[in-house]
């Protein structure tokens, strides 16, 4: 069966994509979405009527687990920064792994083609590039905080 996180994080990723409609099965669950005028409908299957003389016993509340998310602490002027967003819901991670240094700090020079993070997405690994010449002024999210489409992640000054 699905967990709530991963059935959220589908969503969130069909709904951010171009596609119309997505159907995944996994161990006999089976999650199909399907967008329509830009809104993500969920369908899940339906299942069998019970016969009348079984009363099914209520179905257990399942509460959704909630994410804290830290505020960024602002910058002065952020009019002439640039902002590297995210492209896609997931989890931010600066370092290749636990044991390596992170991509950037604050302060560090970047180019166009520098690679600045890692955003993980259903068990892939997106390395983020700085797309922009400049100097990383401030990082807005903490190493394995979750990130939504287009959140900002890094403030530069460009050159």
């Amino acid at each position: 069966m699905f967990k709530v996180q991963e059935i959220r994080e589908i969503i969130k990723l069909v709904d951010a994509s171009s596609i119309d409609e997505f159907v995944y099965e996994a161990d006999g669950a089976k999650v199909k979405l399907k967008k329509k005028n830009g809104v993500t409908e969920v369908v899940a299957p339906k299942k069998e009527a019970a016969p009348a003389a079984v009363v099914p016993a209520p179905a257990p509340v399942v509460e959704a687990p909630k994410v804290e998310v830290a505020p960024a602490a602002p910058v002065a002027d952020t009019a002439e920064l640039h902002k590297i967003t995210s492209p896609m819901v997931g989890t931010f991670y600066q370092s290749p792994n636990p044991d390596s240094p992170a991509y950037v700090k604050v302060g560090d020079k970047v180019g166009d083609e520098s690679i600045v993070c890692i955003v993980e997405a259903m068990k892939l690994f997106n390395e983020i590039e700085a797309e922009i010449k400049g100097e990383i002024v401030e990082i807005l999210v903490k190493d394995g905080q979750l990130v939504e489409y287009g959140q900002p992640l890094f403030l530069v000054k460009a050159e």
